[in-house]
This record gives C-alpha cells, structure tokens and sequence, in this order.
C-alpha cells in the first residue's frame, strides 16, 4: 500500500521492523513515534528515525500534509482516543493506513458466547485485566467511524492470523464473521 520513497510516519512503531521493512525495499523516508522506551532504544540502534511520544497527545503537534502516508499498525485498540488519533493522521498524512485486530471475528464471538469470558487468541493474547487494548472495535465499527471522519477507503482487506488477506471475496459482513485482522489504506475525502 505504500509507493515507493514516500514520507513515512510509523505511529506506534514498536521495535522498527515495519519501518526497516519499507526503508529496505520500498526506499521510504520513514520517521516513527513509539510510547515505550524501549522500543524507541531498539529502533535508534537499528539507525531509525524514532521519537518518543503519545498517539494521543502528540499527532496534535505535526503540520498539515506532513508526510505521504501515516501508518497505525495493530495499535488503534490501544489508544484512549482513536477517532482523534485517526483525524489527526489523516490532518498530518495525504493517506492514512490503519490495521486492528478484529473484535468481530467469529471465534471471539463464540468464547463470549460460550464460555462467557473475555476471549484471548493469537491476536488478542493478552487477559482482560493486563491488556494494553483499551477500544475494541469490529470491521464494521471500523468502516462506521471512516464515514463519521469523512474519510475515503482506498483498499481494504480481512487478514487471517497471519496477516494474509483472506483468499475469497467477501461482503463486509463476511469479513466481520471470518477476518482475524483488517488493513484499510484511507484517504481525506476533501
């Protein structure tokens, strides 16, 4: 989803290695924000571009049009505040690409259903009560919150486990049953 030497910002970058990614094969100027300390040391030790900071708090202090695409990958859940997390990359970025683990899949659904606790899978591997996912949302909240933003979706696609787009065409509800994860490259619609 990212063109080649674009300005990059990689919100919520953990160790680097999405930002080392496209730096080595899609030549980005990529820059990245991390919460933890440790992920920014691991990052600067790899020769990344990292700051420490909050999505929450810190996006307010970047200019309009900043950079070519701000990613947020498998970090939405774990803001406090993820629709103003999300105007703000689409303020700072030309698009914006966004991936979450999916609350509606339909193992999730059925631990709630029948065992009648908080599900923990491959993507959600955390308990409920130590879990750094604070907003959990399905594709369809997702897709709802894009039109309230009057954002664009460019592409999209439901991930297995593996992050593998699934290899069937879907509706949206389909993909609310059977994706695991979601990615939606997103686009101001102004």
């Amino acid at each position: 989803m990212v063109e080649p030497r674009a300005r990059v910002l990689d919100v919520g970058c953990g160790d680097g290695a999405l930002l080392r990614l496209l730096a080595e094969t899609r030549e980005v100027d990529g820059r990245g924000m991390e919460l933890s300390q440790r992920g920014v040391n691991d990052c600067v030790a790899k020769g990344l571009s990292v700051i420490q900071g909050d999505a929450d708090t810190d996006l307010a202090d970047y200019p309009d049009d900043a950079f070519d695409y701000v990613i947020l990958s498998q970090t939405l859940q774990a803001t406090r505040q993820p629709r103003v997390v999300m105007e703000h990359m689409l303020r700072i970025g030309r698009r914006a690409i966004v991936s979450f683990p999916n609350f509606g899949h339909w193992r999730i659904r059925a631990q709630i259903a029948f065992k009648g606790r908080m599900p923990v899978t491959e993507n959600l591997s955390h308990s409920w009560y130590d879990t750094p996912n604070i907003h959990f949302c399905t594709i369809r909240d997702f897709v709802a919150l894009t039109r309230q933003i009057d954002a664009r979706i460019e592409s999209s696609a439901a991930l297995n486990s593996q992050g593998y787009p699934l290899q069937v065409s879907l509706p949206w509800w389909a993909w609310n049953l059977l994706g695991e994860q979601a990615v939606f490259l997103l686009r101001r619609k102004r």
